[in-house]
């Protein structure tokens, strides 16, 4: 009938952590949802300046030594990861806006793929996170 759904083997780390680690990536996804439904906004600028996402790394920064040398780890450096080289990207975007030839390729091109990158980050990390799986 109605079989129990197996639980993933958290290998030794605390449950709270992986938790933690789930609300992260959905203040993440929230940033993301953010940025996509919103007109002002772009997906990847949400994320960065966004309130959601900078909780998310300041809990990242705050809890990061309680997770080293777990599977964790590798989750919190890839939401790190993934915030720093979205703010570096949307500043080299930003300096190839200020010629005229950039402005439609930062504009329709680098930025947009920027939010695709994004969003594949955090569906990627959440999904790996919810198989209790690192993340490359």
């Amino acid at each position: 009938m109605n079989e129990p759904v197996p639980v993933p083997d958290l290998q030794g780390v605390r449950p709270s952590l992986v938790q933690l680690t789930h609300v992260i990536y959905a203040l993440h996804g929230v940033a993301v949802f953010v940025g996509v439904t919103s007109a002002v906004a772009t997906v990847a600028g949400g994320f960065v300046f966004g309130l959601p996402s900078l909780i998310a790394v300041f809990l990242n920064y705050l809890k990061r030594g309680e997770v080293a040398g777990t599977w964790l780890e590798s989750h919190f450096t890839w939401q790190i990861r993934t915030f720093w080289f979205t703010l570096l990207w949307l500043v080299i975007s930003g300096l190839v806006m200020l010629t005229i030839i950039g402005i439609p390729i930062a504009a329709w091109l680098m930025i947009p793929m920027l939010g695709v990158w994004v969003g594949y980050r955090v569906v990627r990390g959440w999904l790996a996170l919810s198989g209790a799986r690192k993340v490359p």
